[in-house]
This record gives structure tokens, C-alpha cells and sequence, in this order.
């Protein structure tokens, strides 16, 4: 059987497990696809760009981010969700910087991947709800994780918001401190495809949905993942177990219209898009003829 070839990108971190075990385990061959997983270390904003530009074909990435970059143009559509809890942000200093009180942040330089990514979306939103706003001279891109533990090391930059636990054995270390902490009001990861293979591969998209969600559903059923999870990504098991038991995969398609609305809600406050910005379709329609995994 001839396998039609999709390629599938997301960061080095333990949320894609589920999908790897489906590679590994030729789940996604069983259905007839092959798959061609491309890491992004820079994170959602270089993802929404390898979108754009036909370098990847679905994309896990972050909430915030892919419905910004849509709205901006992307031509692309979310497929699912793909963590349905909100994600933990930790929000880190260098070992060496004196700030040591999270309230003292707002007027510090930011790390962040890129502008339009997680790490400077969150900066924005954070800062927002607290009464504070960061100017755009406030930002330093860094790139991706790497490059800012060196910069944070040299004191280029002081603050740099990134995924808790991916960060934690940077923390045990002693490169970081954690001085703060900020859960998205929303669920974390979203799964988007390009709209040109929506439209010509539909069929293929709902298999690729259905083995995704049936290997997340076996992922959370498994309390062995604990330990896979702890192993492949070096995390210590008690923070891997306090993770994996805070931290849910969609095993449906569904995405609701009110969580949509209010994420825009927050990018329109946080001035990340302006507020009479007419917003596109967010959420691929499926055709009469397929079967149904998302709605809005």
C-alpha cells in the first residue's frame, strides 16, 4: 500500500509524546499515512511561519499564537485541540540577575523566541491582567531556549517566560530562578493545518485526527507514561507525575466557540490585535460528506 506523506511539526517536549508513540508504533501507517515529524525548537512563532511559507503541514502549537497568526493571515485553520488544560508558564530569570520578586518584572527586558510567539504573547497577556504594559523596546529575541539561557547568563536579558517543567531541571541546576508562575486562561495546544491540504487531503486529515486522539486517549489511560515521560525527557518523576496528573489530551475534536471568543478577547485587550479587527474562520468547516471531529 502506497502511504500519502504528511508532515507534522512540534517542540522537543513531552506534550508530543503521544503523538511519537504513534509513529513509533505504526499507527499512523496502519491508516495509510506516513509521517515526517519536524522539530521546532523556536517554538508557535516559528511554527505559524513554516506554515506560511509550505515548510510544514500541521502543526501543534499554541493557542494564542496560531489564532493571532490567522488573523493576521495565516492560511491556515485549527484541526483540534490538542492539550485541553491551560499550560503553566514559568516565568525565569539568570542565576546571576538580582531580581528575585515577581511583581518587579514590568519594566525588565524580555527573552522571547520571536515576536508573535508564546514566549512574547504571554509577556503581553500576563502583564496585562496585572495593569502593566511592556513596551515593544522591552523585547530581545533569543530564539529558542538555548539562546536564552545564554542570554539570560550574560544579563542581555531578565525575564523569559517558557513551559514550566520543560524548564525545571534548568531550574534544579541552578542556570535559573523561577520567580513567578502564569496559567493561560485557556486550553493550551491546539492542532492547525495549512487550508491547501484541508482542501485536497480532508479524508487524510480525519485519520490523522482519529489516530492522534486514539493515542492521546491511550496515553492518559496509562499511568506508565509517568515513567516513559520522566525517562525520554529527563525530567524528575515526581515533577513528571505531578505534570502528567495536571495535564489532559483532547480525544475528540471539539473546540468551542466561547473558548475562541475569549482568547480573541484577551488578544484585543493585550493590543496584540486591534480591537475592530474583523476575525476570520478559526476552526475548520468540514464538508457534508466527512465525518465530524471539530465544531464550533
Amino acid at each position: 500500500m502506497d502511504l500519502k506523506k504528511i508532515r507534522i511539526g512540534g517542540v522537543p517536549e513531552h506534550f508530543n509524546l503521544p503523538i511519537h508513540k504513534a509513529i513509533e508504533n505504526g499507527e499512523f501507517a496502519e491508516r495509510g499515512i506516513e509521517v515526517e515529524w519536524i522539530t521546532f525548537k523556536g517554538g508557535t512563532g516559528q511554527m505559524t511561519k513554516a506554515l506560511r511559507a509550505n515548510e510544514v503541514d500541521i502543526c501543534i502549537l499554541l493557542t494564542e499564537g496560531i489564532i493571532t497568526d490567522i488573523i493576521r493571515g495565516n492560511a491556515s485553520k485549527i484541526i483540534s485541540l490538542y492539550v485541553t488544560t491551560p499550560l503553566t508558564w514559568g516565568v525565569h530569570t539568570g542565576a546571576k540577575n538580582t531580581l528575585d520578586n515577581y511583581q518587579h518584572i514590568f519594566d525588565k527586558k524580555y527573552g522571547i523566541s520571536r515576536f508573535g510567539s508564546g514566549s512574547h504573547l504571554m509577556a503581553i497577556v500576563d502583564a496585562n491582567s496585572k495593569g502593566h504594559q511592556i513596551d515593544k523596546e522591552q523585547f530581545q529575541i533569543i530564539k529558542n531556549l538555548d539562546g536564552a539561557l545564554e542570554s539570560l547568563q550574560n544579563l542581555e536579558t531578565d525575564v523569559f517566560y517558557w513551559e514550566k517543567y520543560t524548564t525545571k531541571p534548568f531550574v534544579d541546576s541552578g542556570l535559573l530562578r523561577r520567580v513567578g508562575e502564569y496559567k493561560t486562561p485557556w486550553p493550551c495546544f491546539v492542532m492547525a493545518a495549512r487550508d491547501e491540504i484541508l482542501d485536497s487531503e480532508p479524508e487524510m486529515i480525519i485519520r490523522i485526527l482519529r489516530t492522534i486522539h486514539d493515542s492521546c486517549d491511550r496515553f492518559m489511560q496509562d499511568e506508565n507514561s509517568i515513567e516513559e515521560v520522566s525517562k525520554r525527557y529527563q525530567l524528575e518523576l515526581a515533577d513528571t507525575e505531578r505534570w502528567y496528573h495536571s495535564t489532559a489530551w483532547a480525544a475528540h475534536g471539539w473546540v468551542s466557540d466561547k473558548m475562541l471568543k475569549s482568547v480573541v478577547y484577551h488578544l484585543k485587550i493585550a493590543g496584540i490585535i486591534d480591537k475592530t479587527q474583523e476575525i476570520p474562520d478559526l476552526v475548520w468547516k468540514r464538508k457534508a460528506h466527512s465525518a465530524p471531529a471539530t465544531r464550533t
